[in-house]
């Protein structure tokens, strides 16, 4: 049998599982769902293992993305024509943010520090002057040393990505960079912001370019970017941590 052949097997046979559960809702199909889809929720938690560091482990990230996927077989209409992914996605990751606020793992103290360092940022990029790390230390009145311990501490409280900056903050989706560069129409209604964002992932430094392209391109883990920059997990958190703070500090100057 051809993989072309076998792949509209399995099409079928998911088709099949809608149908039946959409008209049952039987609680053995949903089971057959979720077994479906579970190696979705283990990319995403994944992916998100990037913003918690070491504070929350890997499987508790799959347990929250659990109950995501199981309200999103609840709810999703196969009939309204929209993959079962993409719907989703939105609801794993939500699942997984949410348990992981309700814990509220994330020291206030640095909550704050973060805001005043993204402050600085901005401030900065408003001036026309390029934010270095010295620079942001010295408007927070931190030595630099301090500051870079910030910033590991921040890296790994760090829960917004940029999908999640643009939604929560100008309305605007993107299906990954990949789908960003793709079909920019579909997910990006403002051009002129599309090609500032594209401009700026350019003027990232090399390996600040290289996390963000692999991570939201590539769609791989912190494990996996680290393996092939040749850093620590800890040193990628820093460079997303460092990469995003730039972008969003640009997109604040051209939208503010």
């Amino acid at each position: 049998m051809t993989a072309k052949f076998l792949r509209g097997i399995c099409t079928m046979d998911e088709a099949f599982l809608w149908e039946k559960y959409s008209k049952t809702k039987d609680p053995k199909i949903k089971e057959q769902l979720t077994l479906r889809y579970m190696p979705l929720v283990k990319l995403i938690a994944g992916r998100m293992a990037m913003y918690f560091g070491g504070n929350v482990e890997y499987d508790d990230l799959v347990s929250y993305g659990s109950l995501g996927l199981l309200d999103a077989i609840e709810k999703y209409d196969s009939q309204k024509g929209v993959k079962f992914e993409t719907y989703a996605y939105t609801r794993i990751r939500g699942a997984i943010i949410d348990c992981v606020r309700s814990q509220d793992w994330v020291p206030r103290s640095i909550r704050q520090k973060a805001k005043e360092v993204e402050k600085a940022y901005i401030e900065i990029e408003k001036e026309g002057k390029i934010p270095t790390d010295e620079e942001v230390a010295k408007r927070t009145g931190l030595t630099l040393s301090e500051f870079q311990k910030l910033k590991e501490k921040i890296s790994s409280g760090m829960i917004l990505s940029l999908e999640g900056f643009l939604e929560q903050n100008y309305e605007i989706k993107i299906g990954g960079l990949e789908d960003f560069v793709s079909h920019p129409e579909v997910f990006i209604e403002n051009e002129e912001l599309k090609e500032v964002l594209r401009q700026e992932i350019e003027n990232l430094s090399e390996n600040e370019k290289m996390v963000i392209l692999l991570y939201y391109f590539e769609e791989l883990s912190i494990k996996e970017i680290a393996k092939i920059l040749g850093v620590s997990e800890s040193r990628v958190s820093q460079l997303h941590t460092r990469a995003l703070l730039k972008l969003r500090a640009k997109l604040e100057k051209h939208l503010g």
